[in-house]
C-alpha cells in the first residue's frame, strides 16, 4: 500500500505559516481548503492512505500555544479534511489514519525537546487518550502511532493507541550514531535502537516499521524492527531538517532516488510505502511503478 507523505511540511511549503509553539498542529483553523488540497493531491499522486494532520495537536501543544480551548473543535476540522478529500476523491476504499504522537512544543532555532520538557506520566497518559478517543469518534479507519522514539514518552502514547481498539501502526525514528551504529532518533543521549523497538514486543500492533528518518538509515533500522516485529512492514523516509519552527528544504532526495531506495525495501519486506517531512506528492507518485510491478508479481 502507498502512504501519503509529509503534510505538516506541505503545509509550511505552500505558505501556511507555522506555530512556534504547535507547529503545524493549528494549520486547519484557517487553512481548512490547503490542507483539503493536500490530501486531494497525495490522493491523485497514488496514495492508497492518507494521514490527517493531528501529529502536532493534542493538548501538549496546544495548551502552551494559547489554543487548549480549541481541542476539540481543531481537531474535528482537520480529521474532516481528510474525509472530505476522500469523499472528493471518489475512492472510498482510501483509508484515513489519525496521527498520534508524542510530541512536545520545542523552542525555536532547536531541533528537539529538551530533556527537561517531558511532562509527567499522568499528563501524557491523559492528553494521549484524550486524542485517541478524539480519533477514534472521528471516524478514522486506524491509529499511526508517528515519530516513537522517546523513552519516557512512548509507553502511554503505545496504551492510548491499544485503548482506542483501532487497528495500529507504529512509527519509529532513529538516528545514525558517531560510529556507525543505529541510535533512538532522540539527542537526549545515545539510546540504542534496539532498545526502543523492544516496546512491540509488549503490545499488539498491526504494522510498523521507519519514519522520519534519512532513506539511507532505513534498511539497517528496519533490519532491527523485524528482529522484533513478525507482522507487517512500514518504511516513510524524511529529507531535509527542522529548525523550529520551520522545516530547512535543503537537499532533499529526488524522487527517482527515492524510488531506488523503495525498491531495496521492498526487498527487505515492506508493504508500505509513504514519505514523511520534506517529501511531496512529487515523491509519492514516484512510488507508482513499483506498486504497479508488485501488484503483477502479485
Amino acid at each position: 500500500m502507498i502512504l501519503d507523505g509529509g503534510t505538516g511540511t506541505e503545509l509550511e511549503r505552500r505558505g501556511v505559516p507555522m506555530d512556534s509553539q504547535a507547529w503545524c498542529g493549528m494549520a486547519a483553523a484557517d487553512h481548512l481548503d490547503v490542507l483539503q488540497q493536500i490530501h486531494q493531491d497525495y490522493l491523485t499522486a497514488g496514495a492508497d492512505i492518507i494521514t490527517a494532520n493531528t501529529y502536532a495537536s493534542s493538548r501538549l501543544l496546544l495548551e502552551p500555544a494559547g489554543f487548549g480551548d480549541q481541542f476539540q473543535s481543531l481537531n474535528s476540522s482537520t480529521v474532516n479534511a481528510a474525509h472530505m478529500a476522500r469523499s472528493a476523491s471518489g475512492q472510498q476504499n482510501i483509508l484515513i489514519a489519525g496521527s498520534l504522537s508524542h510530541r512536545v512544543p520545542i523552542a525555536d532555532g532547536m531541533a528537539q525537546s529538551s530533556i527537561n520538557n517531558t511532562p509527567a506520566a499522568e499528563a501524557l497518559a491523559t492528553a494521549f487518550d484524550e486524542m485517541g478517543h478524539m480519533l477514534t469518534e472521528q471516524d478514522c479507519d486506524l491509529i499511526l502511532l508517528e515519530m516513537m522514539y522517546h523513552p519516557d514518552r512512548m509507553r502511554p502514547a503505545f496504551e492510548a493507541a491499544a485503548n482506542t481498539g483501532l487497528p495500529v501502526w507504529a512509527g519509529f525514528s532513529a538516528r545514525r550514531g558517531s560510529n556507525g551504529e543505529v541510535l533512538s532518533f532522540t539527542s537526549d543521549a545515545d539510546i540504542p535502537f534496539e532498545e526502543t523497538v523492544k516496546i512491540l514486543n509488549d503490545f499488539n500492533v498491526d504494522a510498523a516499521g521507519i519514519m522520519h528518518t534519512g532513506s539511507d538509515l532505513i534498511e539497517d533500522a528496519l533490519a532491527i524492527v523485524r528482529e522484533n516485529f513478525d507482522g507487517p512492514l512500514l518504511a516513510y523516509p524524511d529529507s531535509g531538517y527542522f529548525i523550529s519552527p520551520h522545516w530547512q528544504f535543503e537537499n532533499v532526495i529526488s524522487p527517482p532516488a527515492l524510488l531506488k531506495f523503495a525498491e531495496r525495501w521492498v526487498d527487505c519486506g515492506v508493504q508500505v510505502l509513504g514519505g514523511c517531512c520534506g517529501l511531496s506528492p512529487a515523491h509519492i507518485e514516484a512510488y507508482r511503478p513499483l506498486k504497479v510491478a508488485i501488484n503483477r508479481q502479485s
